[in-house]
């Protein structure tokens, strides 16, 4: 049977390791299962104490996506099965997702990310917490959630937070799609590699002088992929979010989602790729995007723990509420396009609802991540 994540330990010229992770799962895109996630953490854990290694490379097997999101037909599958009560297979699917994204993140030795071609949802999660994230001419990036009824998670209340110019609620609210130069442009990645210099790349790793030191390891592996990106930036895509950056900035200025939806959807232009971010926002599930506004607003004051912590409890009342079963369904079990969302508009959107999202399920004593950070 194939194995749905390979490990490998290749050796470097003087004696040092470099792990390689490859998502082996290319027909699904390289999906985010639970028994990937349950293979992949405990081998981070060994590996961030094994003296030998000195780097991961974390890849998706095949050229068509490095991982296009979380398993979210197995989630479905059990959302139904618990007939609208709380899913514990979802809750830990959830919780065991976003340990491993917190990992990635704290991490000390250097972690690189292939990001080459589709990054979606949970993809963007094991991504974004890389020390040294690499796209290609070829990466297809986006927080898609508004389109299935879920919300931007794997630490989107964290990072989309640090964008420039709002690119952060604006990305949130459309899951419009972004090219590599947009990737680093809005600080989701490091470098720009040209698909073609993979091979290179990974012999010019065993080739590098790795050293006992993290903090030096960490500094002559930035120095050979500055160059590699120095070979490659010819191919390099023109940004997006930059030649927009101002009209993002002004239609984002509100302290209130429905003037941003608004002024979003009232844009006259015939750009194909801002065009596409407003018919996904119109399209996209009016919960969604009230969830959306309202996570990243109360990220904006959270640690990194505190934001998986509030996601978790967002992520497992969006599995009750049926919003998120019901995208799915319309989107990759019946494949109508036609979601039925609960609310037909922002204004129908109930306070009450949105509150209740919010209100903890656990008490912070009693929550699944409470040790996350510590």
């Amino acid at each position: 049977m194939t194995q749905v994540v390979t490990f490998q330990e290749i050796n470097s010229v003087n004696g040092k390791k470099i792990a390689v992770i490859t998502l082996n799962s290319p027909k699904s895109l390289n999906a985010l299962s639970v028994e990937m996630i349950k293979l992949i953490y405990p081998k981070l854990k060994q590996w961030q104490m094994q003296d030998d290694i000195v780097a991961v490379f974390l890849q998706g097997e095949g050229e068509k996506a490095f991982c296009a999101g979380g398993d979210i037909v197995y989630m479905y599958n059990d959302i139904i099965a618990d007939k609208g009560n709380f899913s514990p297979g979802v809750e830990n699917y959830f919780a065991i997702e976003y340990e491993l994204d917190h990992f990635i993140h704290t991490f000390n030795k250097p972690f690189i990310v292939w990001g080459n071609g589709i990054v979606m949802g949970g993809g963007l999660g094991l991504m974004v917490g890389g020390s040294h994230r690499i796209v290609t001419e070829n990466s297809r990036i986006a927080m898609p959630e508004i389109s299935i009824g879920l919300y931007p998670d794997v630490g989107g209340s964290y990072f989309l937070n640090r964008m420039p110019n709002n690119c952060g609620m604006f990305l949130g609210l459309t899951g419009a799609s972004i090219n590599a130069a947009d990737a680093k442009y809005c600080h989701l990645a490091d470098y720009f590699v040209a698909s073609d210099n993979k091979g290179s790349l990974m012999e010019q790793l065993t080739q590098l002088d790795w050293q006992d030191s993290i903090e030096i390891n960490h500094d002559k592996l930035s120095s050979l992929l500055t160059n590699f990106e120095k070979d490659s930036i010819s191919q390099l895509p023109e940004s997006k979010l930059a030649e927009h950056e101002m009209l993002i900035k002004q239609v984002t200025r509100f302290d209130n989602l429905t003037a941003i939806f608004d002024e979003i959807l009232a844009v006259e232009t015939e750009d194909k790729w801002f065009v596409r971010a407003q018919k996904s926002l119109k399209r996209g599930s009016p919960l969604s995007a009230s969830l959306t506004f309202q996570q990243i607003k109360c990220g904006a004051s959270l640690s990194l723990a505190d934001c998986f912590r509030m996601e978790l409890n967002l992520s497992v009342k969006s599995g009750k509420f049926g919003e998120f079963s019901e995208g799915v369904r319309a989107l990759l079990i019946d494949k109508d396009n036609s979601p039925k969302w609960h609310f037909s508009s922002l204004e129908t959107v109930d306070k009450k609802v949105i509150d209740w999202f919010f209100e903890s399920k656990w008490s912070p004593e009693q929550h699944p991540l409470v040790n996350l950070g510590n």
